[in-house]
């Protein structure tokens, strides 16, 4: 009865990525989304690939190239330097890469990516006719272009709960396919903890009973009722879960049910005191 979220398997977000080779995963915190990527790199592409994190402070001179200021000999030069997406490109050999973009949507993607969004066309990449981007500046070797190869696969991940993040436009949402990653209570189940099962349980019933459509993107995800022993679990929901959910409170973001999660909270702390948490 609490399997009330579409699930997505690793077979086929793998043969989505391979079809449109631009893919995004998003999802409430603790749904596995990075560990999804991370899976997916070393099982599927063989460890071909790199994994990068976005943050505010990422632009477009460090993602595609830029001007760079070089101190020397008592001396200051420029040279352009190539971001991450043109090495990679460089990088890309015959096998496939993934170059893997964690909280993607922590950076503003439509500038940080400018005019190579152009770029990103899965069916004419896939048909051998990719976009060729000219650069503001030729890099240091003479290279004034670049293009998407064949074998250059990008997988993000996003947390779709955080509200600080930037807002992804419609050009750059058109480009790539979008997974909704969402908590899964099997994955709970087998570990065979019983405070694990009865409290993620009643997280998700409450979540389900009394969330409004916009606030399911705050349900906490099963990493953060997975442990390798009951000791472990109840640090877990005392110093991981508890916490978030006081966020949510304090932040006014769950305000249609906060009374039930102040209940749950309640009983959470109670279950933890009579097995031995301080």
């Amino acid at each position: 009865r609490r399997t009330v979220f579409a699930q997505c398997d690793e077979k086929e977000i793998v043969e989505l990525l391979f079809d449109r080779r631009f893919v995004i995963l998003q999802g409430p915190p603790g749904t596995g989304k990075t560990r999804m990527a991370d899976q997916i790199l070393r099982d599927v592409f063989d460890g071909n690939g790199m994994t990068i994190q976005f943050h505010p402070a990422v632009t477009y001179e460090s993602f595609i190239s830029g001007i760079s200021p070089q101190v020397g000999g008592g001396s200051l030069a420029f040279t352009i330097r190539s971001g991450t997406l043109v090495e990679t490109i460089q990088r890309t050999g015959n096998e496939p890469y993934l170059l893997h973009i964690d909280e993607i949507n922590r950076a503003d993607l439509g500038s940080v990516l400018g005019e190579a969004i152009y770029m990103l066309e899965y069916k004419e990449i896939s048909d051998g006719k990719s976009r060729q981007v000219k650069l503001p500046q030729p890099l240091s070797d003479g290279q004034e272009e670049i293009a998407i190869p064949e074998n250059l696969y990008i997988l993000g991940t996003m947390n779709s709960a955080d509200r600080s993040i930037a807002i992804l436009d419609l050009a750059v949402r058109r480009r790539f396919a979008f997974v909704d990653m969402w908590p899964r209570f099997d994955v709970v189940q087998q570990q065979g903890l019983d405070l694990a099962t009865e409290a993620f349980g009643h997280l998700i019933d409450i979540f389900r009973e009394y969330a409004p459509e916009e606030v399911l993107v705050l349900v906490p995800g099963h990493s953060y009722f997975l442990a390798d022993n009951e000791e472990q679990l109840r640090r877990r929901l005392r110093y991981d879960l508890i916490p978030l959910l006081l966020d949510y409170i304090r932040d006014g973001r769950v305000s249609a049910f906060e009374a039930e999660l102040r209940t749950y909270i309640a009983w959470l702390e109670g279950e933890l005191a009579l097995r031995g948490t301080s």
